[in-house]
């Protein structure tokens, strides 16, 4: 069992920000690094030390693996963290950093290869009857043969990237005529985005809710869920608001949900932090979409509502130390919302902008939490993803944290760039979100730019959300799953300090 004492975070903004406090708490000492555009960032600044990478361009700096590993050797790091995107679930760089005697703070590069392709996923979980959608079981590259297929299946049909996500490589087809056309954008899109232009054929399911299963696996054996994470409300299938737990997952529904995270956990011997994602039907059948081998975006709204720092978990896991706790000891406490702000003009297609943050100010109070890493005077740089910060608020019920959302949206000034607040605002007033009936649709069916200007009656919102939660909970409320308790005490200082922002 290996103590650490020295981690590299290999990644920046506002999650290599979120993971180096946690760092500090455990008494380990951070490393940041970063490019051009980053010089003068907080997750820089906030870190023991800090080592300059490279240019803005990430494919300059911050997707230098061979780089970020010498500098991690020379500096005597005892281990990496990759955070999300860029190198964290790259199974090359993860077998690199283990070659090279240090610690990688995530998977088993084998876990991250086979959940990194979806028909290698597809191939690896099927020993444990999850629930798949209907398509086709290899790639598909001859045109009238994937033709027949998509027929047997039936129209509508995805065609989907074997490789990647968010949204790259996928095309819905309404009818056969418009097949031969789809298939080439899918594949062209596939190669550009991933160098891999596999696709495969699923049935597309028409109105879907995106819900996932956050899991925690030691390298002991022992795989426990974190119940699920709601992520139906995106735009350009990405997602932009989540909560936990879901509006209408009954506890029945969760512990399967659950299983079959855990199962297919088991079939790529997984350890570490990991999301199972499920697309749910309109009749809350679940189906298996895909695993991402790292700590989520939204993971923030798991550890409101557990009390776990999952951050925490991932650094003692990657030690060897054994899970401290097992399934039974985690419940659900509360209901916790996360809003990514982002630099991007709602009014204008959610298009990204750029400028500088002339006034900042972040809203705070009890069960608010912001994970940012920009500040006052910044540039938001055109080189990286758009996201300024996360928004979470937390309260002992879906209405009151919905109720908390809306007022700290209104406390989170930001001038000099458009950003999704005004949105994310529009989101929490709607009474489809509110009642808990929606999918992925959301912006499709409700949003409009002359939207924003709508006004809202919160009092007669509530009331209809509090109908709504009723209807769901169909007398089920009574299960540990859903009940509120009081293991307040239990809760890291970590999770009481965060909540204040």
């Amino acid at each position: 069992m290996s103590s650490i004492q020295k981690i590299l975070v290999a990644n920046r903004g506002e999650i290599a920000l979120r993971i180096m406090r946690t760092v500090r708490e455990m008494g380990i000492q951070s490393v940041a690094v970063y490019s051009d555009a980053d010089r003068n960032a907080p997750h820089v600044q906030y870190a023991d030390e800090a080592v300059y990478l490279g240019p803005s361009p990430s494919n300059k700096s911050y997707l230098l693996g061979d780089k970020i590993i010498e500098l991690s050797k020379a500096l005597k790091m005892d281990a990496i963290h990759p955070g999300y995107g860029f190198l964290s679930e790259n199974a090359s760089f993860a077998q690199k950093v283990t070659d090279a005697g240090l610690i990688f703070i995530g998977p088993s590069a084998s876990a991250i290869e086979i959940m990194g392709s979806k028909l290698a996923a597809k191939k690896a979980v099927a020993q444990y009857n999850i629930p798949m959608v209907p398509g086709t079981e290899e790639a598909v590259s001859d045109i009238a043969e994937a033709k027949r297929t998509a027929k047997e299946i039936g129209y509508p049909i995805l065609i989907k990237a074997s490789a990647g996500g968010g949204g790259k490589g996928m095309r819905i087809v309404e009818q056969e005529s418009e097949f031969e056309e789809q298939m080439q954008r899918a594949v062209s899109e596939a190669k550009s985005a991933f160098g891999d232009g596999a696709v495969f054929i699923e049935k597309y399911i028409t109105s879907p809710r995106h819900i996932e299963i956050q899991i925690l696996g030691d390298q002991h054996g022992t795989i426990v869920h974190l119940f699920e994470r709601e992520c139906s409300v995106q735009r350009r299938h990405q997602k932009v608001i989540e909560e936990a737990p879901s509006a209408v997952v009954s506890p029945q529904m969760r512990e399967a949900m659950g299983k079959a995270a855990v199962d297919v956990a088991k079939a790529c011997n997984y350890y570490g932090a990991g999301t199972v994602e499920f697309i749910v039907d309109e009749k809350l059948n679940f189906y298996f979409l895909e695993m991402n081998t790292r700590l989520q975006v939204e993971h923030p709204v798991t550890e409101m509502i557990t009390g776990k720092d999952l951050v925490r978990e991932q650094v003692y896991i990657a030690e060897g130390k054994k899970l401290s706790f097992s399934q039974n000891d985690l419940s659900i406490r509360g209901h916790a919302i996360e809003v990514r702000v982002y630099a991007e003009d709602p009014k204008n297609n959610f298009l990204p902008d750029i400028g500088k943050l002339s006034f900042y100010k972040k809203p705070h109070g009890p069960g608010i939490r912001v994970d940012d890493g920009f500040a006052e005077g910044m540039d938001i740089p055109i080189f990286y993803d758009p996201m300024i910060a996360k928004l979470i608020t937390y309260d002992e019920n879906r209405i009151g944290a919905i109720s908390k959302m809306i007022r700290a949206i209104e406390g989170y000034k930001i001038t000099g760039i458009e950003t999704t607040l005004s949105f994310a605002k529009f989101v929490m007033s709607h009474e489809a979100f509110r009642s808990g009936n929606f999918d992925t649709k959301f912006i499709e069916r409700y949003f409009t730019p002359e939207n924003l200007n709508d006004t809202f009656d919160e009092k007669e919102a509530e009331i209809l959300a509090t109908i709504a939660v009723h209807l769901f909970a169909s007398g089920k409320n009574k299960s540990k799953s859903s009940n509120i308790d009081q293991q307040t005490n239990n809760s890291s200082n970590w999770n009481k300090r965060r909540w204040n922002g």
